[in-house]
């Protein structure tokens, strides 16, 4: 009898270890861009302080997916909805700086890098960017960007390797400080990842 007591009590603490593995496995999240770096990034590795909960999970900004005629709603674009991720949404830093910028140049090509903490099956990455004369002085909405993706790299239900690059030619025609919206859409959820980048052209 002690036997089958001391195996019973086993099987149930593996299979409360494997249930903790899988719920701590998916609140560790998924995905950011560091090349543009993100704005999560910037808050995460200590460049922007005072962020609040983005610091710790660079990788959650899960939202709907479905951009632009779906998605988060404009406002929340850079945060996904996450009103505990606000302060990527705001057009200057949470001390009042403007955010950190990557310098690109117009029509030439750059190396986009996501880095992922899950590896899910991808349908593809979009990349946006703000249009000239955008208002740069209120959280990210539709009407500021260019909803036509200036890059769509496919990817076919495949899951990404932990690092992953992808070159495209930076849109030609824009000056001054712009924001790049990138878009991972998840094959087999309904949602997609979010990341903004500050780029001066």
């Amino acid at each position: 009898m002690r036997k089958k007591t001391k195996l019973y009590a086993s099987v149930v603490g593996l299979a409360t270890t494997g249930a903790l593995v899988l719920t701590t496995g998916g609140a560790t999240g998924h995905g950011y861009t560091d090349l543009p770096i993100s704005r999560q990034k910037l808050c995460q590795n200590g460049t922007v302080t005072g962020c609040g909960d983005i610091q710790w999970e660079p990788q959650s900004v899960e939202g709907p997916k479905g951009f632009p005629a779906a998605g988060p709603a404009d406002g929340q674009i850079c945060s996904a909805n996450h009103t505990n991720f606000g302060a990527l949404n705001q057009p200057k830093t949470p001390s009042g700086g403007t955010w950190p910028a990557t310098k690109v140049t117009g029509g030439q090509s750059y190396t986009f890098r996501w880095q992922f903490t899950a590896m899910h099956a991808t349908t593809d990455f979009k990349y946006y960017v703000t249009k000239s004369g955008w208002n740069q002085n209120h959280a990210l909405a539709r009407s500021d960007l260019n909803l036509t993706p200036f890059l769509t790299v496919p990817y076919n239900g495949q899951r990404p390797p932990s690092t992953l690059s992808h070159a495209g030619t930076v849109p030609s025609g824009l000056s001054g400080r712009h924001v790049i919206v990138a878009v991972w859409t998840i094959a087999d959820t309904a949602n997609a990842f979010y990341a903004c980048s500050d780029v001066t052209f």
